[in-house]
């Protein structure tokens, strides 16, 4: 009889060790080394094939016939392009987010259209019982015959369920409540986990079922568990959004079958989430003319346009280090933003604190949000206004030039619509491409000569 081994895992990142320490030499984490008893192996693991089942030998790659899968639509538009058109049959899609932001409540309105167009859908809920999701169920206005929910925690009574049911699409709330009778640690432990994941991967692969996992997430914002629960899967997918505002973004961060760059943004309401269909209008509905310190930028969110106020204060410090903050921006993006326009435009501003919001609680991350952000500090240390109808696109390299950026044409027709009347940007993005009736497109090389088209000097 083989003899039990016991391990010392780190619930962070899976990190594993023959005896335990205080600090995790992985993840760096204090008092994060748990013991758990790793079962010997009872036999062979059981394999599986996510293609034809009768090829039993590599083939080559030149033989092999590529056929466009068909896609599941979830008739929510906003989830469909970040998943990149739909969900793929047999793909395994990770949700984490933010406890209270709104994964349960998509997921169940998603699987209620799925329903209503004859799709079975079986939702394991593993932290509220039946009765718990009927009620909010009732609160979305969900209820149709084709939806079946059972809450339970067991991995064998789970997989008993679904090869009862059958479903097209399988939903499991969370991933952190389940639990194998064969793994010894409780759940939510790496182990648990890590073997969890590993069977709903071999049972929706083997039987083509689409499959969304709940994972919790942690103070830092980052799946709980083993780094490799992200790796096994085919897509992960972040809920953002502030719990005081109603706006919420889904982006994703992985997929195998789409853009990465995608993002879909709903606003949640008393009736559950709804599509916003034009996120620019939204997140410059509240904005203020004639504030100085506050610039326009069209940032491109994967095959999206979407149109953002960046606002900055900057104020004399009273402290011997200026403060730097940023929010839904690097805040280091602002200390070399501010360090450019010190040095190439001889704003002085080495005892000036400076604060830089994105409005609406987007977060950015492309360069191209670059000149917008310098055009709103210069404006609130200067105490002048930008143009209310102007638009900034470009990167700004740390000799003080503008720097080309990709997809103008898309920003600036977006730009167009909403009303703007001119849109600064590189002046090697000049030409090739054709301008909206009503737009004006100055281009600039420095940032000298934007802040001078702007604020006269």
């Amino acid at each position: 009889m083989a003899k039990k081994k016991t391990v010392f895992l780190c619930q962070d990142c899976g990190y594993d060790s023959p005896k335990w320490m205080g600090k995790c030499p992985g993840c760096n984490k204090w008092n994060t080394m748990v013991e758990e008893i790793i079962q010997p192996d009872k036999g062979h693991r059981r394999s599986f094939q996510t293609g034809n089942p009768t090829s039993q030998k590599p083939e080559p790659i030149t033989q092999i016939k590529s056929e466009k899968e068909p896609r599941i639509d979830t008739r929510i538009n906003e989830l469909n392009r970040v998943l990149g058109g739909g969900v793929v049959p047999g793909s395994l899609v990770l949700v984490g987010g933010d406890p209270g932001i709104g994964k349960s409540t998509l997921l169940l309105q998603a699987s209620a259209k799925l329903a209503e167009s004859s799709q079975r859908v079986l939702y394991i809920s593993g932290e509220e019982s039946i009765k718990q999701t009927k009620l909010r169920a009732q609160r979305l206005g969900i209820n149709h015959d084709q939806l079946y929910v059972h809450a339970e925690t067991d991995m064998d009574l789970i997989e008993k369920a679904i090869q009862d049911i059958k479903p097209t699409l399988l939903i499991i709330d969370s991933i952190q409540t389940v639990y194998r009778s064969e793994v010894t640690s409780a759940p939510g432990s790496v182990s648990q986990v890590r073997e969890c994941t590993s069977q709903f991967m071999r049972i929706s692969k083997t039987n083509g079922i689409a499959t969304f996992i709940v994972g919790h997430v942690t103070k830092e914002g980052s799946i709980a568990g083993p780094r490799l629960l992200e790796h096994m899967v085919d897509a992960v997918l972040y809920f953002e959004g502030e719990r005081h505002h109603t706006y919420r973004i889904l982006r994703a961060v992985k997929n195998r079958f789409g853009s990465t760059n995608e993002i879909g943004v709903f606003e949640m309401k008393e009736a559950g989430l709804e599509e916003v269909e034009n996120p620019s209008e939204v997140f410059l509905e509240e904005r203020s003319n004639g504030a100085a310190g506050s610039a326009i930028v069209a940032s491109m969110e994967g095959t999206r346009p979407v149109l953002v106020e960046i606002q900055a204060l900057v104020s004399p410090t009273s402290f011997g280090n200026p403060r730097r903050m940023g929010n839904g921006i690097d805040h280091n993006k602002v200390s070399l933003l501010m360090a450019v326009l010190e040095k190439r435009v001889g704003l002085l501003m080495q005892n000036q604190d400076a604060y830089v919001n994105v409005a609406g609680g987007v977060r950015l991350d492309e360069p191209a949000i670059d000149l917008a952000i310098a055009m709103s500090i210069a404006s609130s240390f200067r105490d002048q206004p930008t143009n209310p109808t102007d638009v900034f696109i470009g990167e700004i390299g740390l000799t003080g030039e503008v720097r080309r950026v990709s997809r103008v044409e898309q920003r600036v027709h977006e730009v167009a619509k909403l009303g703007f009347k001119r849109v600064i940007l590189p002046e090697k993005n000049i030409g090739g491409w054709t301008v909206p009736k009503g737009i004006e497109v100055v281009g600039v090389a420095t940032v000298q000569e934007a802040l001078r088209h702007t604020q006269g000097g």
